[in-house]
């Protein structure tokens, strides 16, 4: 079993950073991907981010060039870094992690983000 276990949620106004942060613990082994996903109360779940193992990195089109997503190998860490956030009701994000030896997808309780004034 896997578990994720985020932080760093909260409220922010438009226009500001927030930074996110997901550990993984547990039988972790070989190559998996990590990533973060954002649903917004009666929307489907959207991808934010993903990265691989080896560092490849996929930005949605609506976060590019505003968040910067990073990982630590060694600790089993995700962090997104959220720049230039704009206004909108709140959502919440989720850690997800895909252990690719064995195909099994893990996802974090969530993480609520708001963006108001």
């Amino acid at each position: 079993q896997v578990q994720l276990v985020e932080s760093g949620g909260g409220l922010v106004q438009p226009g500001g950073s927030l930074r996110l942060s997901c550990a993984a613990s547990g039988s972790i082994f070989g190559i998996y991907t990590m990533a973060w996903y954002r649903q917004a109360p009666g929307k489907q779940r959207d991808l934010v981010a993903t990265i691989t193992s080896g560092g490849n990195i996929n930005y949605a089109d609506s976060v590019k060039g505003r968040f910067t997503i990073s990982r630590d190998n060694a600790k089993n860490t995700v962090d997104p870094q959220m720049d230039s956030l704009k206004p909108g009701g709140p959502a919440v994000f989720f850690c997800y992690l895909h252990l690719q030896p064995v195909g099994v997808v893990y996802w974090g309780p969530g993480n609520q983000v708001t963006v108001s004034s």
